[in-house]
């Protein structure tokens, strides 16, 4: 085999097509992933980890590629990012304000998501379709459109009361991607938190909240040849190499014929790909 590319992985890059367009971002490279499915694939950990911030080595990756104290230190590793319900931006406690003003003081979606079944997640407007696609989404709809993070999160937290707020990342890479209806999902959310919704319009102000319509549901197709059976995962911190027939690639997941792994889990980790 031959190796294509060496270097610090980040998480794979997408592009909305039919189906989804996958690259993996390796060193100073770009590697595309698509046309690699059906062929043999290699890839071979070195043992080096470099901090996706600020390069440094360290021997423990936190928060899919942080050395610790960067973990300590970013607001992007704050509790607040998976909790945004928590936001404290105007407590004046952001530990980089010109990080928050740039990335949670900006216009936020609350979506439903059809992935391993319908759930309710928050991105910002930015980053449709990329949020969607790195769940494994088949379906998704825009359903709020808010002003800040905060927002986002508090609307959030009412609407897992009713349906759920995560994915079954085992039954996301199973396939048989049922599809619902995502309007009709909606419409009951709204209708069954209108009062909530009616308070936080109160709170933060008539042009702070937009419930969305007439929108249509995003479909989307991943380039999968072959749903796996049986889920069994890679893990790098156990084994240096993960070897197979590349068979899918869903969501941060690329799936061999022998296991899956979550790439953007290993972020950070320097790889080295092999093809035949």
């Amino acid at each position: 085999m031959n190796c294509v590319a060496r270097g610090p992985i980040r998480k794979m890059t997408s592009r909305l097509e039919t189906p989804v367009h996958y690259s993996l971002p390796i060193g100073e490279e770009s590697v595309a992933m698509n046309p690699l499915l059906g062929s043999p694939l290699k890839l071979h950990f070195t043992g080096q980890i470099n901090c996706v911030h600020c390069g440094r080595n360290t021997n423990k990756s936190f928060n899919q590629g942080y050395c610790y104290p960067c973990f300590q230190r970013l607001a992007q590793c704050d509790s607040c990012i998976i909790h945004p319900e928590k936001c404290h931006f105007d407590m004046g406690t952001c530990r980089e304000p010109e990080w928050g003003e740039k990335y949670c003081m900006q216009d936020h979606i609350v979506y439903l998501a059809n992935s391993s079944g319908v759930k309710v997640g928050i991105t910002r407007a930015t980053q449709i379709p990329t949020r969607w696609i790195d769940q494994g989404a088949v379906q998704a709809l825009a359903i709020v459109r808010v002003r800040t993070r905060l927002q986002s999160g508090s609307l959030e937290v009412l609407f897992k009361q009713h349906v759920a707020d995560k994915t079954n990342w085992r039954d996301m890479l199973k396939g048989g991607d049922h599809h619902t209806d995502l309007h009709a999902e909606r419409d009951r959310l709204v209708q069954a938190c209108k009062k909530d919704i009616d308070d936080l319009v109160q709170r933060f102000g008539f042009h702070a909240i937009s419930v969305l319509s007439g929108i249509d549901a995003v479909q989307i197709e991943y380039p999968v040849l072959e749903y796996p059976e049986k889920i069994s995962s890679f893990n790098f911190d156990k084994d240096a190499n993960v070897e197979g027939t590349l068979i899918g690639i869903k969501g941060q997941y690329l799936i061999f014929d022998t296991g899956v792994i979550n790439m953007r889990r290993f972020a950070g980790y320097n790889l080295e790909i092999f093809t035949s």
